[in-house]
């Protein structure tokens, strides 16, 4: 498979924020979000097979631990992904799969736990979510929603209403959005939408959800690869 990287950091984001956590990000995207912050993945990489590729992350972090397979787009790599996720899990590791959704998610081993960007209006991918994947959605999984805006805010809370998201998954989350240039001081004024007023709105209207920071990006330059 394609890999851009493999390197271990802190978990910055879902109900696992804080834990160690080795990251293996494959190359390739089929979206353009307005905020991206990895568009190096979409292009270039390495080349490595699935023995390669388990070999560094067991040197970089023993089993048991926590894995995370991100992008990039990691389900455009469908085909040789599956049987990592799946050796994987055999090893003992958990097992993260960050996706958009916009690829099918139904083959995803059982054990995987799925956190699914749900896009919104303002990443300029709107609509790119295939709702038949709301069916692969297991008790286990977390759903996110990435917020530039009241608009971006109130699309996820509907999304989230419409399709009974927190009676199927772990946990929702609503995530404010990083300035695509975000770069220097490790604060929330890079955020598009303010963390306090969004978490008004939430509050306001009793969204069943949590208010996740990308905390990665407050801890280090938010411009700063590999953590």
């Amino acid at each position: 498979m394609q890999i851009t990287e493999i390197y271990k950091s802190l978990q910055g984001e879902s109900t696992y924020a804080g834990l160690a956590c080795v990251f293996v990000r494959l190359t390739g995207c089929n979206l353009r979000c307005s905020w991206c912050d990895t568009e190096y993945s979409f292009y270039g990489g390495k080349r490595m097979g699935l023995d390669e590729v388990i070999a560094e992350i067991r040197r970089l972090s023993p089993a048991p631990g926590l894995v995370e397979i991100t992008g990039g787009e990691p389900m455009l790599q469908e085909r040789e992904l599956l049987p990592l996720m799946q050796a994987l899990i055999d090893d003992g590791y958990r097992v993260l799969l960050e996706t958009s959704g916009e690829r099918p998610l139904e083959n995803v081993p059982r054990g995987v736990v799925k956190i699914v960007d749900v896009k919104c209006r303002g990443s300029g991918e709107g609509d790119s979510f295939r709702l038949e994947n709301l069916r692969a959605l297991r008790s286990d999984d977390e759903v996110k929603f990435v917020i530039s805006d009241r608009g971006d805010y109130e699309f996820a809370r509907d999304f989230l209403a419409l399709h009974n998201l927190a009676g199927r998954v772990h946990a929702v989350l609503f995530s404010p959005a990083f300035r695509h240039d975000a770069r220097g001081t490790r604060d929330v004024s890079h955020c598009l939408v303010d963390p306090a007023e969004l978490a008004a709105w939430m509050l306001e209207d009793n969204v069943p959800a949590r208010l996740g920071l990308q905390i990665h990006k407050l801890i280090w330059d938010p411009a700063l690869k590999g953590v």
